[in-house]
């Protein structure tokens, strides 16, 4: 069956036997008082892979945006600015600080307008914006530069959750690689630079290792280990995440931009074949590639009919509004798996090919009404 539901994007799946073994799975001790060697040398490998100068290793998001918000209130006051369409990993976060007296404001999606004007009001502390890096599921991306230019302007920090671009994204992207070079993440694709500028990101997705990290100004790193929660109360990574993440550097520096140009090629292959049938979908280039169907279009019903004909997809909420089935795309996927769905994909929509092909012509022209500077 071919199955379009994971997001190891470059297919790393870290067997036991490819992994150097480890002495103790973990220490009993929280990582203020002792971290493995191996974990600090992955962060920092991890924040030079991102063109940062330190890193920090977090058993997850979850921990590390509450953990890092918790960070830079603790010396002064901050109030946090958030992009209303922000992951719920990282807004839980920050409504938590949020109920412990922190000022929260959320702004219009990707609306940098809407932010400038907020931060123009009196404020009450060092401003933070948080952001997603990356939207997986449209053309419109978050205005990151704009983003940058008014956190600089107020001497704040931008946060980013780079997620989805870590092991992705990386410098130097063009026409023929638009994934860029080097798996560095979002900040590398955009080329955006500064000491404002921090990024959390778990490596569950392209590297397929649960672990996150975050990265950005040494300075500010040695005071998040310093002073952070999770690292005084709670394990660190253990030594077989370590591993692994060993293991999903030595695989991107050896072969992960030949990884992302098999992804890459996988992705056209799926968007061609299905434009030569009329249908068309959402994601640009992107791994996640959702269907463009009519409104009201019953998806239960499609997603169903795949799982029958043995294509598993994934159905779930366009931005909490409508159902929406996509497709998820690794470097493992053969080009046999993508006609396969691609031809079943067209015989579940064969009943009502007119309506989806209208549909299909009329999405591009809403994407670019709507699309910011940056694409994914």
């Amino acid at each position: 069956m071919p199955d379009f539901t994971s997001s190891l994007y470059l297919g790393l799946h870290h067997a036991s036997h490819t992994l150097r073994p480890w002495p103790a799975l973990t220490q009993g001790r929280p990582a203020a008082l002792q971290e493995f060697e191996e974990a600090q040398a992955v962060a920092q490998a991890l924040a030079t892979l991102a063109g940062r100068e330190a890193g920090a290793l977090v058993p997850s998001t979850f921990q590390l945006f509450w953990d890092v918000l918790g960070v830079l209130s603790r010396e002064q006051p901050i109030e946090i600015f958030m992009d209303a369409a922000t992951y719920p990993i990282a807004r839980w976060g920050a409504t938590y600080w949020a109920g412990r007296g922190v000022p929260l404001r959320v702004f219009r999606r990707h609306d940098a307008e809407h932010l400038a004007a907020l931060m123009r009001r009196p404020g009450r502390g060092r401003p933070v914006v948080l952001a997603d890096a990356v939207n997986p599921a449209g053309a419109a991306q978050p205005p990151l530069h704009a983003y940058s230019h008014l956190v600089q302007q107020q001497g704040g920090w931008l946060l980013l959750d780079d997620t989805q671009g870590l092991g992705l994204f990386g410098r130097d992207p063009c026409a023929r690689s638009p994934y860029g070079l080097g798996g560095g993440g979002s900040l590398l694709k955009l080329a955006l630079e500064g000491d404002h500028l921090l990024a959390g990101s778990s490596l569950a997705k392209a590297f397929g290792v649960p672990v996150a990290v975050l990265v950005g100004p040494a300075a500010l790193l040695r005071r998040f280990e310093r002073l952070s929660a999770a690292r005084q109360h709670m394990s660190p990574p253990s030594m077989a995440v370590v591993r692994a993440a060993e293991h999903a550097l030595r695989v991107n520096r050896l072969a992960g931009n030949a990884l992302r140009d098999a992804l890459l090629e996988r992705v056209r292959r799926l968007r061609r074949g299905l434009a030569h049938r009329g249908l068309a979908t959402h994601g640009g280039d992107f791994p996640m590639q959702t269907l463009r169907l009519p409104h009201g279009f019953d998806v239960g019903h499609l997603y169903r009919q795949l799982m029958k004909d043995d294509v598993a997809t994934v159905m779930h909420r366009r931005a909490g509004r409508a159902w929406a089935l996509s497709l998820v795309l690794n470097a493992r996927h053969s080009a046999s798996d993508v006609d396969t769905a691609v031809h079943r994909i067209t015989a579940a929509l064969q009943p009502i090919g007119r309506d989806i092909r209208a549909a299909s012509q009329s999405a591009p022209r809403r994407a670019r009404a709507g699309a910011t500077e940056e694409q994914p």
